[in-house]
């Protein structure tokens, strides 16, 4: 079975995080290009690290007009990723248009939404219109995005045992704000342990500075593995 755990590269510099990979094997994690690093660092980051055989989520969370979105995400898939994102608030029609540009691929990647993003509270919400609990809003936009023919989610991991309930076994959870057992929580305040993003029904998780900033990154590795096996 191959690893749940996708290590968020949240590095300035592409020699910072090549510096951080080479220790890498893909069996072990797949791995996050953000924002940060693929504007430093750009595509041929990305290509490199295809290259050596790693599973990449390009995480650029694309939101614009449908055929500008279908077209960035035919180029994202040129670079050979395993999975990239859109935002569902975008609607229905650009996430169908994300999807069909994929769908003629000989190995499309997965194609996931964002619904609400952890920054954004009920205040914060009803300031841009969307008077629903942040929580609600996420099961609505969760169900558009499946509706779309989307592959799944980025949930927190709060919501990921409602929406397993609500989506069904095959729809992938993709979590952040997963912490080991004892790690400083950081800019996080709602956390949750790899076993318990397991038990509530999480596809993948994602994990950053408790791993890139360790003493010991392959023991964290290897101990999150082990929590989702």
């Amino acid at each position: 079975m191959s690893s749940r755990l996708i290590i968020a590269l949240d590095f300035a510099t592409a020699e910072q995080a090549l510096t951080f990979v080479k220790d890498l094997q893909p069996s072990q994690c797949k791995l996050k290009v953000g924002f940060e690093l693929f504007v430093a660092a750009g595509p041929e980051f990305v290509r490199h690290l295809v290259q050596r055989g790693f599973a990449v989520f390009l995480d650029l969370k694309f939101h614009d007009i449908p055929n500008t979105v279908a077209s960035a995400c035919k180029a994202a898939a040129q670079l050979g990723v395993w999975m990239l994102n859109v935002h569902a608030s975008g609607g229905v029609t650009m996430m169908q248009a994300a999807k069909a540009a994929l769908a003629d691929l000989p190995n499309p990647p997965k194609l996931i939404a964002v619904t609400v993003l952890t920054s954004m509270d009920k205040a914060q919400l009803a300031s841009t219109g969307i008077q629903l609990e942040p929580l609600k809003q996420v099961q609505y936009l969760a169900k558009l995005a499946q509706d779309s023919g989307l592959d799944g989610v980025v949930c927190s991991a709060q919501e990921a045992a409602l929406l397993r309930v609500q989506l069904g076994d095959e729809f992938l959870l993709v979590t952040p704000g997963i912490r080991p057992e004892g790690s400083d929580k950081g800019d996080q305040s709602r956390v949750m342990t790899p076993r318990q993003a397991k038990q509530a029904g999480v596809s993948y998780v994602v994990v950053g500075r408790p791993i890139t900033q360790a003493a010991e990154p392959q023991a964290v590795i290897a101990q999150i593995n082990a929590d989702l096996a």
